[in-house]
């Protein structure tokens, strides 16, 4: 049996009708940009975050780059991030004009080391952008408590935790705003891109829509340059299908995500991801494997370096792309997110990170493989990734320093 990473086969066999008769709606209207379709999906979306305000776009770079023009940042301007993320996140910082400003990451949590924050701040700083990772949330009361000390905006990052939340409070509703994407592998995705932005304040909203909307306050009257960047109403009507089922979606992926805890508990040569903060809403299980330093681990002692290590200044990944190899071979298909760091990418090199400049960052990057995980996983199916890494994993690896 092949168990994938991720698989929209049973959601749609079970959402299917519901599925078909919105989208037949929206075609019998001829109403396929704004609308009621829109505004109706967006007043839900804003309500399922607790923010009166959700603006639809294209997607959740969009989301983005729209929260970071709506805010006024760019040329000149700095915003802190990190580099363990998908490249949107800075691409984003670097399409208004600003520059990113990397941070390391807690090698525990995955995310920014709120630790290491305040040592990046400069005059030039505008804005923090914490990234919700895998599901994660970024403890925003600290987070929040270093920008209002410095002055500082804050965009939240949510593209991984739709449906997550810090000390009770969705993400997307601590920051001055929000933005996620319904990419269809994502906790609510859509049948394509999408994405939106949440704020609470009625200023910025406005903004927004504007810049969505080629900078538009109405009709043939452009203020400022902006983008063609809206939610069309076929996606909007997915969603609106799909949200009042995040809430059991996410609680299955925390069942997933115990389940592997507990079956994989024993196995010294895996590091498996911190349980974290109630709100975590698993949109990955992501595992460790450290680098083998000698034949006595899992692969024998056979695996080789990734021809990534040496291009772009990495740690060595041989043993977990042995593992992934290895599971892929017996049925088993992961991720690898992320392989190369973007303080690393070629798009970034006049930043002048070079290799070892965010080491925790860095040894991720060779170390993470993220398990099969999503709602309609079977037992049966999380029964053979727990045998079948079991099996791979007998022996148990030594931790890189």
């Amino acid at each position: 049996m092949q168990v994938p990473p991720f698989d929209l086969t049973e959601q749609l066999h079970q959402l299917g009708e519901a599925l078909e008769d919105a989208v037949l709606q929206v075609l019998r209207s001829g109403q396929y940009i704004g609308g009621t379709t829109i505004a109706r999906f967006e007043q839900q979306f804003a309500e399922a975050v607790g923010t009166p305000h959700a603006i639809g776009c294209n997607s959740g770079t969009d989301a983005l780059v729209l929260a970071l023009r709506g805010l006024g940042i760019g040329e000149g301007d700095e915003v802190i991030t990190s580099s363990f993320s998908f490249f949107a996140t800075a691409e984003a910082i670097s399409a208004v004009g600003a520059t990113p400003v990397f941070v390391d990451v807690d090698a525990s949590t995955y995310l920014i080391d709120l630790e290491r924050i305040e040592a990046a701040i400069t005059p030039a700083t505008k804005a923090l952008m914490p990234v919700h990772l895998f599901g994660r949330p970024v403890d925003m009361e600290r987070l929040g408590a270093i920008a209002a000390g410095h002055d500082l905006l804050v965009i939240e990052d949510c593209a991984q935790a739709t449906g997550a939340s810090w000390a009770g409070r969705p993400v997307g509703s601590w920051g001055d705003a929000g933005c996620f994407s319904f990419f269809p592998t994502k906790n609510l995705g859509g049948a394509g891109d999408g994405g939106a932005v949440t704020c609470r304040d009625q200023a910025l909203a406005a903004r927004i829509r504007e810049l969505a909307v080629h900078g538009m306050p109405r009709r043939y009257l452009h203020t400022s340059l902006g983008y063609n960047s809206r939610l069309d109403a076929m996606q909007a009507a997915i969603l609106s299908v799909k949200l009042p089922h995040l809430p059991e979606w996410v609680e299955r992926r925390r069942q997933l995500a115990s389940t592997y805890s507990s079956e994989l508990a024993d196995l010294q040569g895996l590091v498996l991801p911190e349980e974290g903060p109630s709100g975590h809403s698993w949109n990955q299980f992501v595992v460790r494997i450290p680098r083998c330093p000698s034949a006595q681990a899992g692969c024998g002692g056979v695996c080789v370096p990734s021809s990534d290590s040496a291009t772009y200044g990495l740690p060595e990944s041989c043993c977990r792309d042995w593992l992934k190899q290895a599971l892929a071979e017996a049925g088993v298909n992961t991720i690898i997110y992320y392989p190369i760091p973007i303080h690393r990418q070629p798009a970034y090199a006049d930043l002048g990170y070079g290799p070892g400049s965010l080491p925790i960052t860095e040894r991720l990057t060779a170390e993470v493989l993220s398990l099969p995980i999503f709602p309609e996983l079977s037992a049966s199916q999380q029964q053979q990734v727990v045998e079948v890494v079991r099996q791979l994993v007998a022996q148990p690896l030594t931790l890189a320093s």
